[in-house]
């Protein structure tokens, strides 16, 4: 079974594009300066889009709406 579920993203992200971008931002930032908003040991995916994701379903990233 894939972590986090899409059912639980997409309600929190209200399209799967948006969740696409959010998430592919996050993990470039990971890469980038591997800052984790976790500590390392209680993620689920070892790939850093996984992490971001994982973040989103958590809680720890902002979503904010467009107008």
């Amino acid at each position: 079974m894939i972590y986090p579920s899409i059912d639980k993203l997409l309600n929190i992200v209200n399209s799967k594009y948006e969740l696409v971008h959010i998430a592919a931002r996050r993990s470039k930032q990971i890469a980038r300066d591997g800052h984790l908003q976790m500590p390392e040991s209680e993620y689920k995916s070892k790939k850093n889009i996984g992490r971001a994701l994982e973040e989103v379903a958590e809680g720890l990233i902002e979503v904010k709406e467009r107008n």
